[in-house]
């Protein structure tokens, strides 16, 4: 590992925070430089501290501890970020025999500078006691491989030769502070701490100082780890052909998920992101993997986002996906009731007073495939993924130099449950569509590019198709997050599975589909052009919405979670204007469709409904609103507001229909009308 220090960078941070102070403006130059190496920070964990002096609210100038905020990234953190706490009272704690977590909270919160500033990291204390100005805290992987051992302590003892101290695993909070203090009192000397089956501190009077240190003792855990490694890791052995992965993430998908308690027939679905690669395969391979993957974190730190214990399934056969589900199913199953059993042995344990979060995987490890992340959203599954790379990295090294050991199941109980690591994710409400991936067809127009946005600003994971794939491109980069943009011609049922494949293989699966590309031609049918109009349309205007449909439909069943198939139809379904057959009789048959479907498929739980718009200003309609305005004797602004509602309909207001059936659970079979009322399209 080498030091990322360069002085221009270091100078150019103080250029732009230096009226903050400069060395808070250093703190968040070192900051960022260990956030962003994965190898020693990853996802909010670590934190970082300085001691200096700022003004307080009335301008009087008071030593405080800029600590970095919990939850707080730091490979992107701001002055904000580290929010300001008086020292002086801080360390008036160290005389305390005992600290509860909440009063602790309150006397950190109390003692802010800045009291809209968010809560200080929980090792805040541990940061204060120590003397030094700068303070830096990482879980190195290097250094976890080490601590991560029966007999880690020994191991560091002679891998620094006393250039650190050992601090015994003990709980983040008061009770750690006090210990770690302890220690470094006890050899104030020594150039950081490591902290067992936890990570490392280093420290310095400079910035540059404390972050080197940690470069260097990191770097002395990375030349360990290279000497005497033993052969680890024996693959099992597996399938001669091994199911792709569009075929295996919406099984997974679908057996990781449980019956929403609020509502019949609903689902708690979970987003998943894929990983694979040599290293990954080495590690999922192993005929040892329900040994060394069950044994607990590499770090305490992770629990909230990936829970204790990773979920194993068994490598997935070509061609026999049927098996490969019951095996699914069979070991979510076993994992549900596992992490049950757990719960409730420890909360026993506890008095009884913890409320059990929900007991499904965040990672699955799939032999043969790679592993998998788990999560509400897809941000939230490539937290897990991320940390589940990083796990299986660190259990690699640890096993080729001893035998991976975790914290016991009762600590790691206390570190999940614990409100304080808790209330780092947040307790914002959930939006409606949570945990689901839309699909939306023709994407790149009016329609389906507002479609996208609204369901993306709903909760949902969303996939943008389109035959022109710089239009979907562009819709998605302006929804942004992890809007998928992909090139699908409906009117191929090969590019149609080819779309829905790379779906699965980003998201795990799907949920709700929105098929909505289309055309609008114009013609007599009894003529010879309209009836070449009209066979042009049936591909694109009927059998297109088939192809999405079934394609779809092969993932809602793969899943065995239900699904939602949208249509969008027109009132020309209804009621066909003149010379317009070739659109009106397609648009009809989708009425048709959707039904089929609905009556096919719901006893599998998947709904089928239609939008019956009218009107919309889309690029389909240029040129036809002219004309048949003037038809009928108006201005093209009058003829978008010739309906009951003398109101003009819009993308936004097809969006929110659809946005509507998608969260419809007891509705199937329905036409939703948007179209501000038009007597003559009524469905009658």
């Amino acid at each position: 590992m080498r030091s990322a220090w360069v002085d221009s960078e270091a100078q150019a941070t103080i250029d732009r925070y230096g009226a903050q102070g400069v060395d808070l403006a250093l703190r968040v130059y070192t900051a960022r430089l260990l956030g962003r190496d994965p190898k020693l920070v990853l996802h909010g964990g670590g934190n970082t501290s300085v001691k200096t002096t700022m003004p307080d609210l009335l301008g009087e100038e008071v030593a405080v501890l800029c600590v970095k905020g919990s939850g707080s990234d730091m490979a992107a953190i701001e002055p904000a970020g580290l929010p300001a706490v008086r020292i002086k009272r801080l360390r008036k704690l160290r005389a305390r025999a005992a600290l509860t977590d909440e009063d602790m909270v309150r006397v950190q919160r109390e003692n802010l500078i800045d009291p809209m500033a968010p809560n200080p990291s929980v090792e805040t204390l541990l940061h204060a006691f120590l003397p030094h100005k700068f303070v830096d805290h990482t879980h190195a992987n290097a250094i976890l491989s080490l601590v991560d051992q029966p007999d880690g302590e020994a191991i560091c003892a002679d891998v620094f030769d006393g250039r650190t101290s050992i601090v015994p695993y003990v709980m983040p909070g008061f009770a750690l502070a006090q210990t770690a203090a302890s220690i470094y009192d006890a050899r104030p000397a020594v150039e950081g701490l490591i902290l067992h089956k936890h990570g490392i501190f280093t420290f310095g009077d400079s910035a540059r100082e404390a972050y080197e240190r940690m470069i260097a003792l990191v770097t002395l855990a990375e030349e360990r780890l290279r000497k005497n490694r033993k052969a680890v890791l024996v693959t099992a052995q597996l399938p001669r052909a091994i199911a792709p992965i569009a075929a295996v993430a919406p099984i997974l998908r679908g057996a990781c998920s449980l019956p929403d308690p609020r509502i019949e027939g609903a689902w708690r679905r979970l987003i998943l992101d894929f990983r694979t690669g040599p290293a990954i395969l080495n590690f999922v391979n192993g005929a040892d993997v329900a040994r060394y993957s069950q044994g607990g974190l590499i770090t305490p730190d992770h629990t909230i986002r990936t829970k204790n214990w990773p979920l194993i399934v068994a490598a997935p056969e070509h061609g026999k996906t049927d098996e490969f589900k019951r095996a699914a199913g069979a070991a979510v199953k076993a994992f549900i009731a596992s992490y049950q059993a757990y719960f409730a042995r420890q909360n026993a344990r506890v008095g009884g007073i913890k409320r059990a979060l929900d007991p499904l995987p965040r990672v699955a490890l799939v032999p043969g495939v790679g592993l998998f992340g788990l999560g509400r959203s897809k941000k939230d599954a490539k937290v897990a993924a991320d940390l589940a790379e990083c796990a299986a990295e660190t259990i690699t090294d640890a096993e080729a130099i001893g035998r991976f050991e975790s914290i016991s199941e009762a600590e790691m109980f206390d570190m999940e449950y614990w409100s304080l690591e808790q209330a780092k994710l947040g307790a914002a409400k959930e939006l409606p569509l949570a945990g689901q991936i839309a699909v939306v067809t023709g994407a790149g127009g009016t329609i389906g590019a507002a479609t996208a946005k609204a369901f993306a600003a709903a909760g949902a994971d969303v996939a943008l198709l389109d035959l022109d794939a710089g239009a979907a491109g562009e819709k998605a980069k302006a929804i942004g997050g992890n809007a998928l943009a992909l090139t699908c011609d409906v009117t191929d049922p090969a590019s149609v599975t080819r779309a829905f494949d790379q779906v699965a293989e980003t998201f795990g699966g799907l949920d709700i589909v929105v098929s909505n590309a289309g055309n609008a031609p114009s013609g007599l049918l009894h003529t010879q052009s309209g009836e070449e109009k009209l066979r042009r349309s049936l591909e694109l205007n009927l059998l297109g919405h088939q192809y999405v449909a079934h394609a779809a439909c092969d993932v809602f069943l793969a899943q065995g979670i239900g699904g939602c198939l949208l249509f969008n139809a027109s009132k020309s379904a209804f009621n066909p204007g003149k010379e317009f057959g070739p659109y009106a009789v397609p648009k009809a048959a989708v009425l048709a469709l959707m039904r089929q479907y609905a009556v096919d498929l719901g006893p599998q739980g998947i709904r089928s409904n239609a939008v019956n718009a009218d009107r919309i200003r889309t690029a389909l309609l240029d040129g036809l609103v002219e004309e048949r305005a003037r038809a009928r004797g108006i201005s093209p602004d009058e003829y978008f507001r010739d309906n009951l509602l003398h109101r003009e309909t819009t993308a936004e207001d097809v969006a929110r229909a659809f946005a509507f059936l998608a969260g419809a659970e007891a509705t199937s079979g329905a036409v939703v009308t948007v179209d501000g009322g038009n007597a003559a399209a009524f469905p009658r």
